[in-house]
């Protein structure tokens, strides 16, 4: 069995805010020992549990916080940005199914941490589908038909992939008391924790099916200011939508969405206050 791990950051256990998940804040270091060993304890449960290969792709930030020399010696990491498709980047019709460690709940909704890829998009859309990371990620995994059979971040994060994807696994290794605060487990109760969730994730992998994408699907992404539209309008292929902050972009199917999703929200991060 080939598994693929994808790895984010603001859902690991006790990460609260930005001075943990900034590369450049006083807190950082220890949390991505913190993430190396969640990580971790995921990828030992799969090769204890029948999985023979695990690609793990980090996927918060510049993607290069996982601490290779700390992981399972058989684990294979995609590290480093750019990538071509982001956190789902290596992810194709040969893995059996996929696992989501460290995430977060999409953009304007209750959780810790939460946003949807930058601070600046309010909504994405696909068709009339609300998502976030998680729900574009899953539909990418979708599309090559690989099921999501495990979610792992704080409770928000949990209702999010239950309602997008019937019979998944997750793991809540905290509780939202507010985007900058939550109750959470110790690293070795949520280690414990991940470990008993990936065995069960890959025991019931049958009953879940992957989250098929649409064909030739329409993305649309709300921002939180006009000057970001504008920066996401230029690139071809877009529109905004008159009188609103949207920007939509018709596309041919979920992997092309997801590369103008990416371009859209690297322009819009180029707005200033002024």
């Amino acid at each position: 069995m080939k598994l693929y791990i994808s790895v984010d950051m603001e859902g690991i256990t006790g990460l609260i805010d930005h001075t943990q998940v900034d590369s450049s804040k006083h807190n950082y270091d220890r949390s991505r020992l913190i993430m190396t060993e969640e990580a971790n304890h995921v990828i030992t449960a799969a090769f204890e549990n029948g999985c023979s290969e695990v690609v793990v792709n980090d996927s918060h930030s510049k993607m290069n916080n996982l601490l290779i020399e700390k992981l399972h010696p058989e684990t294979q990491l995609i590290t480093g940005d750019v990538k071509p498709f982001s956190m789902v980047q290596g992810l194709d019709d040969s893995f059996s199914g996929a696992i989501f460690v460290g995430y977060h709940a999409r953009a304007s909704m209750k959780g810790v941490m939460t946003h949807s890829m930058i601070f600046g998009v309010r909504h994405m859309y696909i068709n009339d589908v609300a998502i976030g990371e998680l729900g574009f990620n899953a539909y990418v995994a979708g599309y090559y038909g690989v099921p999501v059979i495990m979610v792992a971040g704080d409770d928000q994060t949990a209702l999010e992939a239950e309602r997008l994807i019937p019979n998944v696994t997750t793991a809540v290794v905290k509780e939202a008391i507010s985007r900058s605060s939550a109750k959470s487990l110790t690293p070795a109760k949520a280690g414990q924790l991940l470990k008993e969730k990936t065995v069960l994730a890959l025991q019931n992998r049958e009953s879940v099916k992957p989250l098929t994408p649409p064909d030739n699907p329409l993305l649309r992404i709300e921002f939180a200011n006009y000057g970001q539209a504008e920066w996401a309008n230029l690139m071809p292929g877009t529109e905004i939508e008159p009188g609103t902050t949207i920007v939509r972009y018709q596309a041919k199917n979920i992997l092309e969405a997801y590369q103008a999703m990416l371009v859209m929200t690297e322009l819009a991060m180029r707005t200033t206050y002024c």
